[in-house]
């Protein structure tokens, strides 16, 4: 069936894009999104996917993980990771 809705610049591009990533037609993409919002998988049916895991030493000095402003300002600066150890 062929309609026309309205929606974001942004959103329209995103799907594009999407389409193109997965060799996929905007239309598959969009529908494959309505069809989720409907119909969503019922959780058992949600494959769980796994974690990297990585060795090391914890947290880097300067970092505090209780304070999402702290995090927020370490993102933020133009400090180079190494630096920080």
């Amino acid at each position: 069936m062929r309609t026309t809705i309205t929606i974001s610049e942004q959103l329209y591009c995103d799907a594009k894009a999407h389409a193109a990533q997965t060799s996929r037609t905007v239309s598959a993409v969009i529908e494959d999104a309505v069809r989720e919002a409907l119909h969503p998988k019922p959780v058992d049916q949600i494959v769980p996917r796994e974690l990297p895991v990585f060795g090391g030493s914890g947290v880097l000095p300067g970092v505090e993980l209780s304070s999402i402003a702290s995090l927020r300002d370490l993102m933020d600066a133009d400090t180079a990771v190494d630096a920080l150890r």
